[in-house]
C-alpha cells in the first residue's frame, strides 16, 4: 500500500494541491474488504489457557463520543451482532464518553485502565487525526489495538429547503465567503471537508466549523437552523437520507453507494475521496488470552448474517484485520494522515 502522490482539481481542472493524502489507501482497502477478512485462530473463543473461563465477569465497551456518533452506533453494532448470535454471552454494557473525537477517553483508557482485561473501545481514523495535529499526546502504539472492523465513506449533507442546493454551491460559497457557511463537523471529520475545500479552490483555515461530536447532534443542527451543512460517515445519516429528512449533497467515494441516492463529490468536479476505518482498542499491556478472546470473537462474529445485516443497513463496509495486517495498515495510514495534514492545513 503506497503514499500516492496526486493533485487535486476543482471545477474549472485547476491543480490545486499537490499531495492527495489518505485517499487511495483509504478506498483501495475498502474495495479489498472481502480480501482481508481474517477470523482469527480456529478455537472458540471462550477456550483459553487458565483454569478460569475468561471472562469471567461484565466487559466495558466504550463510544469515546455522543450517542448517534459514529463510534457509538459502531460499538453497539459490535454488541448486537456478538449477544444475538451468542458469540459472547456475558454482560457487554455500552457507555459513551464524549470528549475530542475520543481523545479524551483514549488519555483515560491509557491512564487509568493499564493491563485491565475488562475494557474495550472503539477508535478510528480520529486517533490519528488528533495525535498528529496535537489534540492528543497518544496514539495507536500507546495501546493494544485488537481489531479493524469496517470501513466508511463520509458524506456531506444539508437540510431540505437550503438555499445552497448542492455541493457545487456549498463549495463557491465557502470559497468566496467562509465565513458565511456554518460547517457542522467532529474535529477529525474538518480533514475530508477541508480537502475538499482545497479541491474548490478555497483556503481551508478560513473555513467556519462548529464542533460536534455525532450525527445526532448534527441532525439537530442542521433542522434546527444552527449550520449550514455537515460532514461525518454515512452510518450516522442514513435513516435521516432514507427518510428525506435531510439531504446528502456528496460522497467522498470513487463510486455511488448502492442504495444511497448521492451523487460523488468526483462527479461534481472536486477529485476527492477519503474514507473512515473504525476499530476496536483495549487498554496497555492487555493480558494475551484476553486478547485473543476478543479477535477471535470478532473474527466469527463479522461471518454471521447479524453483523451482515447491520453492514447493510448502516452502508458499511467489513474490512476484518488483526494480528501483522493489521500493523501494517496502521503504520502506513499514520504517515498518509501526517501528508493529509499538511496538504489542507486547518
Amino acid at each position: 500500500m503506497e503514499a500516492a502522490t496526486a493533485v487535486l482539481s476543482g471545477p474549472r481542472g485547476e491543480a490545486v494541491i499537490a499531495k492527495k493524502s489518505i485517499f487511495s489507501v483509504m478506498i483501495a482497502a475498502a474495495l479489498v474488504s472481502t480480501g482481508c477478512t481474517d477470523s482469527g485462530p480456529d478455537t472458540d473463543p471462550a477456550s483459553t489457557s487458565d483454569s478460569v473461563p475468561y471472562p469471567d465477569g461484565p466487559v466495558t465497551m466504550t463510544a469515546g463520543a455522543d450517542p448517534g456518533s459514529g463510534f457509538d452506533l459502531t460499538i453497539r453494532s459490535v454488541v448486537d451482532a456478538l449477544q444475538t448470535e451468542k458469540i459472547v454471552e456475558t454482560a457487554l454494557p455500552v457507555q459513551n464518553r464524549p470528549g475530542g473525537s475520543g481523545a479524551d477517553y483514549l488519555a483515560t483508557m491509557v491512564e487509568d485502565h493499564r493491563s485491565a482485561d475488562d475494557q474495550l473501545a472503539v477508535t478510528s481514523l480520529s486517533m490519528m487525526v488528533n495525535q498528529v495535529s496535537g489534540v492528543s499526546k497518544y496514539g495507536y502504539d500507546d495501546v493494544t489495538m485488537i481489531a479493524r472492523m469496517m470501513t466508511e465513506y463520509y458524506v456531506v449533507v444539508m437540510r431540505p429547503g437550503s438555499p445552497l442546493t448542492d455541493l457545487r454551491g456549498v463549495m463557491t460559497a465557502v470559497a468566496s465567503n467562509p465565513s458565511g457557511v456554518v460547517v457542522g463537523a467532529a474535529h477529525d471529520d474538518e480533514l475530508p471537508f477541508s480537502l475538499l475545500v482545497s479541491a474548490a479552490g478555497g483556503d481551508p483555515s478560513a473555513v467556519r466549523y462548529v464542533t460536534q461530536e455525532g450525527g445526532r447532534e448534527q441532525i439537530a443542527a442542521l433542522l434546527g437552523g444552527e449550520i449550514d451543512v455537515a460532514i461525518g460517515g454515512v452510518s450516522e445519516f442514513v435513516d435521516q437520507l432514507a427518510s428525506g429528512d435531510l439531504d446528502g449533497i456528496g460522497v467522498l467515494a470513487d463510486n455511488r453507494i448502492p442504495g444511497l441516492d448521492v451523487p460523488t463529490a468526483r462527479e461534481l468536479g472536486f477529485d476527492v475521496t477519503l474514507a473512515n476505518w473504525r476499530g476496536l482498542y483495549g487498554p496497555p499491556d492487555m493480558p494475551v488470552d484476553a486478547v485473543e478472546y476478543w479477535r477471535t470473537a470478532l473474527g466469527k462474529m463479522v461471518e454471521t448474517p447479524t453483523w451482515k445485516q447491520i453492514a447493510e443497513r448502516s452502508k458499511f463496509t467489513t474490512t476484518f484485520m488483526i494480528g501483522d495486517e493489521l500493523d501494517t495498515f496502521l503504520a502506513e495510514t499514520q504517515k498518509d494522515v501526517e501528508t493529509g495534514m499538511k496538504a489542507a492545513p486547518r
